[in-house]
């Protein structure tokens, strides 16, 4: 495959399972050198200790950044009770150590109820918020710590998985924003000793599933990237959820030069395509209009194929 193939304009999503020990930015680079490609995004942080699904966006995918994230999540995550840490996992430097009572599956369940629905969480000092100007992981490392608003989060649901203390494991599901290294401190200080996060997985985010992720070591010893664009999925795979709208090849020629069509139907996003069946980008359905929210340049169609 030559140079000018690899930057023919190939855009997508590349659902990854990104191993341990990587930040979410060290994959995109890496597959930004692979593939060749100037434009490459991801869909959602993924902490360096934590492995799973990591959307990767691809040339024009990486305008769909603000509707990745906005994806719901599942976590599979095992927290160790009896021990507190600066960065509310393992990874950090233990703060106190306490004794792990006898506690019994019921007590755990009755512990994770209170933090189902739209709850208010504090984010953790070890994230990538800024606080004037700077991460406020860098002031943490810095020793330096500030205060930080509560901000509402959305649990789905959590399920205990198993209990065998110190351990025990749960599947999450929630919304954007939030973080499960705070969920393990606060159902550990909710049940007595203390807790942290020993390991986490991300399972799913929207429709990719970590069964149908590429794996780390695909995308490590992939040369050229030949092996990974059959891989690649549709740039509207993301958007299955969302309204769908086609437009006739007039409506179709007016909507990609911004301007707002006539298309009925229920209010809200839309993703929208041309009679060819090309995914033009998304719209802001208001009344009987389309207004373009987010364009993209129309791949010539092609069969879907997507996540389970």
């Amino acid at each position: 495959m030559t140079r000018d193939e690899l930057q023919s304009g190939r855009s997508g999503v590349l659902p990854v399972d990104k191993g341990a020990g990587l930040t979410s930015f060290q994959v995109v680079a890496h597959l930004r050198r692979i593939l060749r490609v100037p434009k490459i995004g991801h869909g959602g942080t993924l902490d360096p200790a934590a492995t799973g699904v990591l959307p990767i966006l691809v040339g024009e995918a990486t305008k769909l950044t603000p509707y990745l994230v906005d994806l719901d999540k599942e976590y599979l995550a095992t927290v160790r009770l009896g021990v507190t840490t600066d960065t509310l996992d393992l990874s950090g430097a233990v703060l106190e150590t306490r004794p792990v009572p006898a506690i019994g599956a019921a007590a755990v369940e009755r512990a994770l109820a209170a933090f189902v629905g739209n709850i208010c969480q504090v984010p953790p000092m070890y994230s990538a918020l800024h606080h004037e100007g700077r991460r406020l992981y860098e002031l943490a490392r810095e020793g330096v710590e500030v205060e930080r608003s509560p901000r509402e989060v959305t649990v789905y649901s959590i399920a205990l998985e198993s209990l065998a203390p110190p351990d025990l494991t749960i599947r999450v599901r929630c919304g954007k924003g939030f973080y499960v290294r705070t969920l393990a401190a606060d159902l550990g200080a909710a049940l007595g000793p203390g807790g942290a996060l020993a390991m986490l997985v991300r399972t799913r985010v929207g429709p990719y599933r970590l069964d149908d992720a590429v794996a780390w070591e695909t995308v490590r010893e992939a040369r050229g990237g030949g092996a990974l664009w059959p891989r690649l999925l549709p740039l509207d795979s993301a958007l299955e959820a969302m309204q769908e709208a086609r437009l006739s090849p007039q409506a179709a020629r007016a909507f990609v030069n911004g301007q707002s069509v006539t298309d009925g139907g229920a209010p809200g996003s839309v993703r929208v395509y041309g009679p060819d069946g090309a995914f033009l980008g998304i719209g802001a359905r208001r009344g009987p209009l389309v207004k373009p929210e987010r364009l993209l340049h129309a791949d010539p169609p092609r069969p879907r194929v997507l996540p389970a």
